[in-house]
């Protein structure tokens, strides 16, 4: 197996365990949501840490599924001409975009959101609302990690893109049937 491959595959797993982990994220949500509404109406109470809990788990669902979805091939693209493309060309679409936006975004986020994470790190940020749940500081450490791991599984993309674009056709030419060369000629000459 070619070494890109086995690369691509390694990212594709934490991708794919990632995205299994948000899948119960997304059920704790439901079911945290859940429990907050029946408490708003149906017993007139409510709790700030539960709505807290709920935002702490949509933001990393949010997050953290953008590799996820990369992964998946689960984002938004206009497909309009490349669906209609060859798969040789469409590794070229791939592997450009790769490198001159999808990587170039994600080094753009960890560098604008690092001061900004690691500032919040510092005061140990946590809930302004009375009641709410502390740990602002590593909400917003999944600005930094989830551009990581986009980063990361676009260079899985790309190393994707990469074997594609350097495969050889190698089934061989098929071979020429023999001819007999001077009865070609005189098929012709009788035909003509």
């Amino acid at each position: 197996m070619p070494p890109l491959v086995r690369l691509a595959r390694q990212i594709d797993r934490l991708a794919t365990a990632t995205g299994s982990l948000l899948g119960w994220f997304t059920l704790a949500m439901v079911l945290l949501q859940s429990a907050v509404v029946l408490l708003r109406y149906g017993f007139d109470g409510g709790s700030v840490a539960l709505q807290d809990a709920v935002l702490y788990l949509h933001g990393a669902v949010l997050m953290l599924g953008l590799a996820y979805a990369l992964h998946t091939d689960a984002h938004v693209r206009v497909d309009v001409f490349y669906r209609r493309m060859s798969a040789r060309s469409r590794a070229w679409v791939n592997a450009v975009g790769t490198l001159v936006f999808l990587l170039p975004l994600c080094a753009f986020i960890i560098l604008g959101s690092w001061h900004f994470t690691t500032a919040s790190w510092a005061v140990r940020e946590s809930s302004s609302s009375a009641g709410g749940l502390p740990g602002i500081f590593l909400l917003k450490t999944l600005i930094p990690l989830s551009a990581l791991t986009l980063g990361l599984q676009g260079i899985a993309q790309l190393c994707r893109s990469l074997t594609e674009l350097m495969l050889v056709e190698t089934t061989p030419p098929a071979p020429r049937a023999p001819t007999d060369e001077p009865r070609a000629r005189a098929v012709e000459e009788v035909s003509a």
